[in-house]
């Protein structure tokens, strides 16, 4: 069990850094000197980077088993870097190129995280676990530091938290000794794998707009005020926590093959409710939505390395990361696209957005024949 908290503990800390520094305070600085598109344009490269680099480093982790060796090294970085944009906190550009080296670092200390699930022989409660503990995270982040914290001193104290809660799974949790080759041309030619990742994608797609636009959708649909729509938010973290505990515990119980298509039915179900729902039933939806949520992000992870060469593991999660950037940015642009089209109709769009987990029970078919197949 400590080895488990010790693995979930760095979903909270990497959660605080996400949630504060990410995706709230240095966006803010930053362009205030810096226009907003080439922002967003340099963020946008360090991701592409970052996946190139984690090819790299995972193919070299896998080959030497050296899995947690990376891990230690980038996520030890990573703090000394936040601290170093407090530093430089006076110098914008400056601190701006130690933002963008630590989004790399960050990015490839998750990688190689994930593969660290190799290690737990309950990898489904072990995950959901860490999905949990990040919820708690973001959600103590939010209520209890990001209206006491101001300027240089965000990136002192969540450098501070970040390796504190980092701490336990250096002590702790082992690397996993598998070792193996592969041959990047092969992997991407690898239907089944790539079918995986498309069904893995449609549903993260969803996810990811919804964390982003749910507040937003709340107050123009409904006209929530703002304790209204924390209140909303807030049900859907304690949906999540719950959430994550529930779906590793059925994972491990009945098998991620069987868990991970209750996300497609899940999403569906959410997304037909969703426009007609009363106001009254609202908090009832934001608790559902965490349990969305929360299955996706607990089952992933898990499904790759059920499903293919432990030899393999840090190569394969550079493509679930992946995953996660190129959602968070066309699922927003397909959002998007359904307003434009629906007049700014944001019932009707956030129906549209159906077609997500549509494509992913056609491409997690198609996994599944494959499967036979091989």
């Amino acid at each position: 069990m400590l080895k488990r908290i010790s693995f979930a503990l760095f979903d909270s800390g990497e959660t605080v850094l996400s949630a504060l520094v990410f995706s709230t305070f240095f966006p803010l600085y930053i362009t205030e000197f810096v226009d907003t598109k080439t922002y967003s344009l340099l963020y946008g490269f360090s991701f592409l980077l970052s996946f190139g680099l984690a090819l790299y480093f995972g193919k070299l982790a896998d080959s030497k088993a050296l899995r947690k060796h990376f891990f230690s090294f980038f996520g030890s970085a990573i703090p000394v870097f936040c601290m170093l944009i407090g530093f430089f906190y006076q110098y914008p550009f400056i601190a701006l190129v130690f933002f963008l080296i630590m989004s790399v670092l960050h990015q490839q200390a998750f990688v190689f995280y994930n593969s660290l699930l190799l290690g737990f022989e309950s990898r489904g409660f072990t995950s959901g676990m860490g999905v949990a503990f990040g919820y708690v995270g973001s959600a103590f982040s939010l209520i209890f530091l990001a209206d006491k914290l101001e300027g240089r001193e965000v990136y002192f104290a969540v450098a501070f938290l970040f390796l504190v809660f980092m701490i336990p799974s250096l002590l702790t949790v082992e690397n996993p000794t598998a070792k193996g080759s592969v041959e990047l041309k092969r992997l991407v030619s690898e239907k089944r794998f790539l079918f995986l990742i498309v069904s893995i994608l449609s549903v993260t797609e969803v996810a990811n707009t919804l964390v982003a636009m749910m507040s937003i959708y709340l107050r123009e649909v409904y006209q929530l005020s703002s304790e209204e729509i924390y209140k909303i938010v807030g049900l859907s973290a304690i949906g999540g926590i719950l959430g994550g505990f529930f779906w590793g515990f059925l994972t491990d119980k009945l098998g991620v093959k069987r868990v991970f298509p209750a996300g497609f039915a899940l999403w569906i179900s959410f997304l037909c409710i969703l426009p007609v729902i009363p106001a009254e039933l609202l908090l009832l939806a934001g608790f559902s939505a965490g349990l969305a949520l929360s299955h996706i992000w607990t089952t992933s992870r898990v499904f790759i390395l059920h499903e293919f060469p432990a030899s393999e593991a840090a190569v394969r999660m550079s493509f679930l990361s992946l995953t996660e950037r190129i959602a968070s940015t066309t699922g927003l642009l397909i959002w998007a696209l359904f307003l434009f089209l629906t007049a700014d109709n944001m019932k009707l769009s956030a129906f549209l957005m159906i077609v997500f987990p549509l494509i992913g029970i056609i491409a997690y078919t198609a996994f599944l024949k494959n499967t036979n197949i091989t």
